[in-house]
């Protein structure tokens, strides 16, 4: 913690100044305030938890207030601005209520006293709270949320396997995460954090999934092809309620899984516990063929490894709100988690001579004990004020790591005919890392007339990395430390950025504006540096670069859309990049970081057409994205055959395509999402060799179907597609797969009962084809993809309310 508190106070003279500069804009700006009230009925009987909303009448997704009818049917908004607003009226099992509305200066209070709800069906209420559930997909303003509860496939996953299933993002069988062909930023609950690796968090554990494509100045710049933000679950029902889940399952080997999740709230104090755990045993195969052309006595290597893998998963959760009054909240977060593999790996390579004669071959036998913790906690406040635009938020967080990986690698030469030769070698390696990422964030907005909003903040995030790579010779009957492969690297990285944005609405009317617009300036400091406690590597960097968005839109009517945008991102190649230790579990492919990075720069241009035609929406958008010194994997060949896999510049990367997502319920029975990318991919890596130059077609599809067969029962089938993928020296291989879930309430208690297939016809193998004038290779890896799961889920105590709000942000079709 003590570096927590440092980098802290180093960033305590911008936090102090950019809140007294929102303290003193607080009296800048004058405000009409206004009040809408109404009361909700069925017939002449009032109904209670109505879900009430207010969007602008310029931007009908963005949920703007929210309310619910109280046990009279009554609700009120107040301290309401003076425009022009759509109010929804929503309850599960009635037809939807929207009402335009348009407060000014002469009328600035509007009262509802009979808003009449009319059912969809003659089912009873109760009937109707048990079939309640979110929306798989929510429309938002600069992408899309998905609700991880809706997708059923992948209970008792990660958030690795979550995001396999989520449109327009791309998981490769390495858990390698990309947006339209690069990588994109992972927030978690919106920051930075230790736990970004997405096999570290229990799908169990995780609310919404929100995707970001071309985010404001408000957001990192370091998000080359967006934003993905997991947000984890956080109860705030009314009474004591929770959920309680069980599951198991089969692959090659058995899979178990729970959570736990309790909450109370009770006048000011809100209070949630909740506790995932997922233990698994995986096989995977690897075959992989490599020609040397240069090489006579190393001409063909060929290598067959076979992995077994026990993982374990277990994390824990606990916030804490306090309401101080209607303006006012305090929240605090701590979350524990504890990740372990257990890896049993064997590695067979054979290698040749150019006249196809042996040359040499060994087994290499590996055990792989690795146990990583990670502590994280939050600090945040909340206010709001009686302009509803008007809002200042602050967060201090920090994120702690400890991981420790230890190998004992067997190496046992062998004849032609694959028996031993001489003695076996041992060998003793161990990586141990720790760390802390803090965030200190400071958000304040400002409406400065009926539809103009002035943002502005500051974020500092502070990380603090040490690596120990320790590797170990047996020699008699002691371990002799390799001291040209062992090393400290200890890396320390300081980013701090201000930010401003301003959006406002012209055109139409006052109240009805067809145009909206942002622009947005965000100014980041970089400072950081690694050394080695050798010296054989050492570096520091400190650069300011700024980084200009803009963000245009037409509202062609309710139900139609179109959106310009642009924003300049960096890409800064992070711990794992940069640390120049080589792992040497594979020795004939061994891979390890590059300290020499330079951070890539990427202009990222958008136009995107949104229309929603009965009970359909599509969206559809064309990227644009230029990037300099593109940051990618390199293989380079070794002296002995080897092929070292290191990350480089490669010079310049252009990207762009197509991208469209359509949204449809043609049957009140069936709802799908149909998402798909085609973009062409021109990687330049001239200036490492002169052949590496790249260039294809690249695209990829998921169709999510929904069937709600009858009451209480629903059947998911989830279809996905990766085409062939160009990388500077070749071409990875296409992966698809469908995966199959269905769920069944259990007569008329809180139960429910899921059944899973993943990668049903256990279709998904990855590898890649490499190619060079001085050396090809094949390589082709299969886990055990396909499963099978059983979960049964049960809820106890929840209260009606949260089940009628839980599709208050669900958007129409």
């Amino acid at each position: 913690m003590m570096i927590f508190v440092f980098n802290f106070k180093s960033s305590m003279r911008s936090i102090i100044l950019v809140i007294s500069i929102i303290l003193l804009s607080n009296n800048i700006f004058a405000q009409n305030n206004g009040k809408i009230s109404g009361k909700v009925l069925d017939k002449q009987h009032a109904i209670e938890y109505a879900s009430v909303t207010l969007s602008s009448k310029g931007d009908s997704t963005k949920v703007l207030h929210f309310e619910a009818s109280d046990s009279l049917g009554k609700f009120v908004f107040k301290n309401l601005e003076t425009g022009s607003y759509l109010m929804k009226v929503k309850l599960i099992g009635y037809k939807t209520i929207s009402e335009p509305v348009v407060l000014s200066k002469e009328k600035n209070e509007i009262e509802f006293n009979n808003l009449q709800l009319i059912t969809e069906s003659n089912n009873s209420l109760s009937e109707v709270v048990v079939t309640a559930q979110k929306k798989l997909i929510e429309k938002t303003s600069e992408g899309f949320v998905v609700n991880a509860a809706s997708n059923i496939t992948q209970i008792g996953g990660t958030a690795t396997d979550l995001l396999k299933v989520t449109p327009t993002i791309s998981v490769d069988n390495d858990g390698v995460i990309t947006l339209r062909g690069k990588t994109p930023l992972i927030l978690i609950n919106g920051r930075n954090s230790k736990l970004s690796n997405t096999d570290q968090i229990p799908a169990s554990s995780i609310e919404s999934i929100e995707v970001i494509n071309n985010g404001s100045s408000k957001y990192d710049a370091n998000a080359e092809s967006g934003i993905i933000n997991i947000k984890l679950k956080k109860n705030k029902q009314t009474g004591t309620n929770g959920a309680i889940a069980l599951g198991g399952g089969l692959g090659s080997r058995g899979r178990v899984n729970s959570s736990l999740l309790l909450n109370h709230k009770s006048g000011k104090f809100n209070f949630g516990i909740g506790y995932d755990n997922r233990f698994a045993g995986r096989t995977r195969k690897i075959e992989s063929n490599r020609t040397n052309f240069n090489l006579v006595d190393a001409y063909y290597i060929n290598q067959n490894r076979n992995d077994k893998r026990v993982e374990q998963l277990q994390n824990l959760k606990f916030n804490a709100d306090y309401t101080v009054n209607e303006y006012n909240t305090i929240s605090f977060e701590a979350i524990g988690n504890m990740e372990g593999q257990d890896n049993d790996e064997d590695l067979l390579s054979v290698i040749g001579k150019q006249n196809k004669a042996f040359a040499s071959a060994n087994d290499r036998h590996s055990f792989e004990y690795e146990r990583v913790k990670v502590g994280e906690f939050a600090l945040s406040y909340a206010k709001t004020y009686k302009e509803s635009k008007k809002t200042l938020n602050a967060s201090l967080t920090s994120s702690i790591d400890n991981g420790r990986q230890n190998t004992d690698i067997l190496t046992q030469n062998l004849k032609e005919d694959l028996s031993n030769l001489g003695a076996m070698q041992t060998q003793r390696t161990h990586n141990y890392e720790t760390g802390i990422i803090s965030n200190a964030i400071v958000d304040y907005s400002i409406p400065t007339s009926t539809n103009g909003v002035f943002e502005t903040g500051y974020k500092g995030v502070f990380r603090s990395i040490k690596s120990d790579y320790l590797t170990a010779d047996k020699i008699g009957n002691a371990f002799v430390t390799n001291t040209i492969a062992s090393n400290v690297f200890n890396f320390n990285e300081q980013v701090q950025a201000l930010y401003t944005q301003y959006h406002d609405a012209f055109g139409g009317t006052v109240n009805e504006p067809n145009w909206n617009y942002a622009l947005g300036l965000r100014a980041e400091q970089v400072n950081n540096n690694g050394e080695t406690t050798t010296q054989s590597t050492r570096f520091t960097n400190s650069y300011l670069k700024l980084f200009p968005t803009a963000n245009l839109a037409y509202l062609i009517n309710q139900n139609e859309s179109v959106r310009l945008s642009y924003g300049k991102r960096i890409n800064r190649p992070n711990l794992g990049q940069l640390n120049p230790f080589v792992d040497i579990t594979d020795i004939l492919s061994p891979h390890s970081g590059n300290p020499n990075l330079k951070p890539e720069i990427i202009d990222a241009y958008e136009l995107s057409y949104n229309k929603g035609i009965s009970k359909y929406t599509v969206t559809t958008s064309i990227f644009f994205r230029h990037s300099i010194n593109a940051i990618r994997s390199f293989y380079t060949q070794q002296a002995n055959g080897a092929i070292l896999n290191m990350p480089m510049n490669i010079g310049n990367t252009d990207n762009y395509g197509v991208e469209s997502m359509l949204i449809g319920k043609p049957f009140k029975f069936y709802d799908f999402n149909l998402s798909a990318t085609l973009f062409q991919q021109k990687i330049n890596a001239s200036n490492i060799l002169e052949d590496a130059v790249q260039s294809s077609m690249n695209w990829n599809g998921k169709m999510i179907n929904n069937f709600n067969l009858n009451k209480g029962s629903k059947l998911q089938i989830i279809g996905n597609y990766i085409s062939p993928r160009t990388t500077p020296q070749g071409e990875m291989f296409a992966l698809y797969n469908m995966d199959l879930a269905y769920q069944q309430k259990l007569g008329k208690s809180n139960f429910r009962m899921n059944f899973i297939i993943v990668d049903a016809f256990n279709t998904l193998k990855s590898g890649y084809n490499s190619y060079t004038n001085v050396f090809s290779v094949y390589r082709s890896q299969k886990s055990d993809t396909r499963a099978f799961m059983i979960t049964l889920a049960y809820s106890f105590k929840a209260a009606l309310k949260e089940k009628m709000l839980e599709n208050k942000f669900s958007s129409e079709y």
